[in-house]
């Protein structure tokens, strides 16, 4: 089942969507493709939804359909029906492209993290311009 994300996420991670599956099962899969194609199949099925919602609206108001056939309640439990496909279409949409948005571009690899900890360096004090006399005794102060 396609959805309206396909090419988005087909240019994104640089193959089809159905290669996108096979390479969210391996060891080398992206951070978070898991989750993209995730939300990816409940978009899709929220869009066929509104696909089959919208078809029994066309379907009920046909012109070729018999006028007693028509029925009001029929059309608001459709009407209903395809608020709600388009309300789910258009949170998995909103849901998948802030998804996209936080993870790292998928060509790029992680930067290794620098565990180093800070050293501080210090130094002595400088030492006596007049070295002392060896057996020259310090005078007392009293």
């Amino acid at each position: 089942m396609l959805s309206s994300a396909d090419d988005q996420l087909s240019d994104v991670f640089g193959a089809p969507v159905a290669d996108l599956y096979e390479r969210a099962v391996g060891a080398d899969a992206p951070a978070g493709l898991d989750r993209v194609l995730e939300l990816r199949s409940f978009l899709a099925l929220a869009e066929e939804q509104v696909v089959r919602a919208r078809d029994r609206v066309y379907s009920a108001m046909d012109p070729e359909r018999d006028m007693r056939e028509l029925s009001a309640s029929n059309l608001r439990m459709d009407a209903e029906w395809l608020q709600a496909a388009l309300d789910a279409r258009d949170s998995y949409r909103t849901a998948l492209d802030g998804l996209l948005l936080t993870m790292p571009p998928p060509h790029v690899p992680a930067r290794p993290m620098n565990l180093a900890q800070p050293t501080t360096t210090t130094s002595l004090p400088p030492a006596p311009l007049t070295p002392q006399r060896a057996g020259t005794a310090r005078a007392r102060q009293p």
